[in-house]
């Protein structure tokens, strides 16, 4: 099993009924937002609530999302998601993630981003005092 980078996050998540189909299983789309929980922890920890960041006129736009599934969570269960910063680059972000209950995979998947201006929806470089905080969370820092 790959182990995760020295710096990332973690968010434990109790599975709600309401996340699971009629057999109790974590419907898939529910992982997604599981992604995105960390994710914004992610962005807390970095020093940016994400309310903050959008209060400066920034977005960060979803481009992409990865997800492979490896075993299934169920209802009443607590699960762990990780997260962390996989790829910086001039205008986009790469974020990486593992969904674990008591050290079993259970998926993983990447979301890729790029930064928009609020107000035009246009592409924006990495803002600067947003790129060394989001830094510190790539594998080799």
């Amino acid at each position: 099993m790959r182990r995760l980078p020295p710096h990332h996050v973690d968010v434990e998540i109790e599975v709600r009924y309401a996340e699971t189909d009629q057999m109790g299983v974590v419907h898939h789309a529910n992982y997604l937002v599981w992604f995105e929980l960390a994710r914004t922890r992610l962005c807390l920890e970095a020093g940016f609530h994400y309310a903050e960041i959008e209060r400066r006129g920034l977005l960060l736009l979803v481009t992409g999302a990865e997800l492979s599934y490896r075993a299934p969570a169920r209802y009443g269960e607590r699960v762990r998601a990780a997260c962390w910063v996989e790829r910086v680059g001039s205008r986009a972000v790469t974020f990486a993630y593992r969904i674990e209950r008591g050290g079993e995979l259970l998926a993983t998947g990447s979301t890729e981003h790029v930064w928009v201006d609020a107000g035009t929806r246009r592409p924006v470089r990495f803002p600067a005092q947003l790129k060394g905080p989001f830094e510190r969370f790539l594998p080799g820092a």
